[in-house]
C-alpha cells in the first residue's frame, strides 16, 4: 500500500509551554496530519533525552521522556491545580530546556508523587508489568541524589549493584522511586491516548529504536554484562572499551565518535536475545512500525578504542544481525515491522540482512544529487518498491538550506531533474518522493514550509543548538496542498491502514 507521512518529534509540536506535549498539540497535529491524507506520523525516540536534549542519547532504551508530558492533562486527571502552574514559560519556535528543568519537571514530580500516594496498587501494577522501572526509577533518584551524570558515579556498592546496598537505597528512597515510576506510567498512559487518536484517524505511528544505549544508562548499570567495558579508575571499576561511533562519511568527513558502549553480543546470544527482544516489545507497544537506526551497526560495527578521541582510529567489529533478526522474527510471530535506516558505509553485507528479512531501506534524496544519473537514491533508480522515500531526515539540512549550501554542479543536476527553478526546494523533494514508486512517502515537516536552515534540527557531530527546533504553526494552506500530492500520487488511505512498506 502506498503511504505517505510527516516526521516530526512530539517536542517540536506548536503550541504553548516549553516544548510541545502530548495533549492538545499532539491532537491539533493529528488532525492536521490527516487533513494532508497522510497516514504515517514518523517520531523520533521517545525515551527521555540525555545531553543537549538528545533523544539518541538517552539514559534509558525502555523509559518514556517525563518532558513530553501535558501538564494541562495532569490538572484535567486533578494531578495538579490550575494555580499551580503559575505563569507559563514560552519560548516562540525553540525549546526551553531551561524552563523543562526548572518550571516542568518539578510540576511533573508534584503529581507523580500524589499519584503514587493515592493509587499505590497502579504503581505496583506498572512497575510488575514493566522490570526495568524498578532499576530506572531508583537510578533516577540515585543520579539526582549525588548529582551525578550516570551510574559510574555512584558510591561504589551501588554502581557495582552490592545486593546490601540496592535493598537499602530502595528501602530509603521509597517514596522517590514509587514516584518516579508513577511519572512513567502518567507519561505512557498520555502517550497512549494520543496513539488511539491517531489510529482513530487512520495514522500510524514509525517509532525509532537507536542500536546503541549510553553507558552511563539505567540498562548498563543493570545489565553490565551484555556490553563490553574494561576496569579503570572510575567509582564503579568500569568504562565502555571500545566505544562506537562512524567512520568518515557524508555526514562527517572526520567520522564520529559516539561514544557508547558495544555490545558483548555472546552474552546476548547465550540467553537468546532476551534484552533485544523486551527492547522491541517495549518499542512496538509505543508504536505500530520501528525504524532501526543505525541498521549497518547489525552487520558490522565502528569500534574505537576508548582512549582515542579519533574516530578514524577505529576499525569494524562484527555483530550477530541474522540471529538477532531470526530472533525477533520469530518472537513477533514472523513479522518485522521495521524499517532499516540503512544509510552511511553501507556494503553488500548490510544490504544482504536487509534484503533477506525484507526490510525497506530509505532512500533519502538530498543524497541523491552529486553522483551520476544512475545514484541508487534517484527515484529512477529504485530496483523495487519496498523502500522509503524521504525528502532528509533529522540529522540533514532542510532541503532549502540543502539546496542553498550544496556545489553548483548538484544544484543543476537537480534543477533539471526536477524542472524546477530551486525557489522550492522543499516542495519539489516531496513531489518526487510523493511521486516515486516507493511505497512509503516521508517528510520531515520543515520540508512540507519549505523552511531554511535554521529550523534545521540536528546538524550531526556538533554539540550545540540541536534538537531545540518547533514548528512555529500549523498551515493548513500545505495541508491542503499536500493533500493534493498525497491524492495525486495514490497515497490516500486505501481499505487498510495496516500494510507494511512491503506489501
Amino acid at each position: 500500500m502506498r503511504r505517505a507521512g510527516i516526521l516530526l518529534h512530539p517536542t517540536s509540536l506548536p503550541g504553548g509551554g516549553p516544548a510541545g506535549q502530548l495533549g492538545d498539540d499532539a491532537i491539533r497535529f493529528l488532525d492536521f496530519l490527516a487533513k494532508t491524507g497522510c497516514t504515517l506520523w514518523q517520531v523520533l525516540p521517545l525515551q527521555p533525552p540525555g545531553a543537549g536534549l538528545s533523544p539518541y542519547d538517552s539514559p534509558s532504551a525502555f523509559a518514556m521522556g517525563t518532558h513530553l508530558m501535558s501538564l494541562d492533562r495532569l490538572v484535567d486527571a486533578g494531578l495538579l491545580r490550575p494555580h499551580e502552574l503559575g505563569d507559563v514559560p514560552h519560548r516562540p519556535h525553540q525549546v526551553d530546556r531551561d524552563a523543562l528543568d526548572a518550571w516542568h519537571a518539578p510540576l511533573v514530580d508534584k503529581a507523580a508523587s500524589r499519584f503514587a500516594r493515592t493509587d499505590p496498587k497502579a504503581v505496583q501494577a506498572f512497575a510488575d508489568a514493566h522490570p526495568w522501572a524498578r532499576d530506572h526509577a531508583l537510578y533516577e533518584v540515585l543520579r539526582a541524589e549525588h548529582d551525578v551524570d550516570g551510574w559510574q558515579h555512584f558510591p561504589a556498592p551501588l554502581a557495582n549493584r552490592v545486593p546490601e546496598a540496592l535493598a537499602d537505597a530502595f528501602d530509603r528512597y521509597a517514596d522517590r522511586v514509587h514516584a518516579r515510576i508513577a511519572a512513567q506510567l502518567l507519561v505512557r498512559r498520555q502517550w497512549k491516548a494520543v496513539h488511539r487518536a491517531a489510529r482513530d484517524r487512520g495514522i500510524e505511528v514509525i517509532g525509532d529504536v537507536p542500536i546503541f544505549v549510553s553507558g552511563g544508562s539505567s540498562d548498563v548499570w543493570a545489565r553490565r554484562h551484555l556490553f563490553r567495558g574494561s576496569a579503570n579508575n572510575w567509582t564503579g571499576g568500569w568504562r565502555a572499551d571500545p566505544v562506537t561511533g562512524v567512520p568518515p562519511d557524508y555526514f562527517s568527513p572526520t567520522g564520529q565518535r559516539w561514544g557508547n558502549p558495544h555490545y558483548d553480543w555472546n552474552a546476548h546470544a547465550a540467553d537468546g536475545f532476551a534484552w533485544w527482544r523486551a527492547r522491541i516489545d517495549n518499542a512496538l507497544d509505543l508504536a505500530d512500525h520501528v525504524r532501526i537506526d543505525h541498521f549497518r551497526g547489525f552487520a558490522a560495527a565502528w569500534e574505537i578504542p576508548a582512549d582515542t578521541h579519533d574516530a578514524t582510529q577505529g576499525r569494524w567489529g562484527p555483530a550477530p544481525g541474522r540471529a538477532l533478526f531470526a530472533a525477533l522474527r520469530d518472537h513477533l510471530g514472523g513479522r518485522l515491522p521495521f524499517v532499516a535506516e540503512d544509510l552511511g558505509i553501507i556494503t553488500p553485507d548490510v544490504e544482504a540482512l536487509r534484503d533477506d528479512f525484507g526490510l525497506p531501506g530509505m532512500k533519502v534524496l538530498q543524497f541523491a544529487f552529486g553522483g551520476g544519473n544512475a545514484h541508487p537514491f534517484l527515484p529512477h533508480s529504485y530496483p523495487h518498491a519496498n523502500c522509503m522515500a524521504c525528502t532528509g531526515t533529522h540529522d540533514t539540512d532542510t532541503a532549502l538550506g540543502w539546496y542553498w549550501s550544496t556545489d553548483d554542479r548538484s544544484k543543476h543536476r537537480y534543477r533539471v531533474y526536477v524542472g524546477r527553478d530551486g525557489s522550492e526546494p522543499g516542495w519539489d523533494l516531496v513531489r518526487l518522493a510523493w511521486a516515486s514508486v516507493a511505497n512509503w512517502a516521508v517528510a520531515p515537516l520543515q520540508d512540507v514550509y519549505n523552511l531554511d536552515t535554521t529550523h534545521r534540527m540536528n546538524t550531526p557531530g556538533t554539540v550545540e543548538g540541536n534538537w531545540t527546533w518547533r514548528a512555529p504553526y500549523l498551515d493548513h494552506g500545505a495541508a491542503d496542498r499536500l493533500r493534493t500530492m498525497t491524492q495525486i500520487y495514490g497515497r490516500l488511505p486505501g481499505a487498510s491502514v495496516q500494510a507494511r512498506p512491503d506489501e
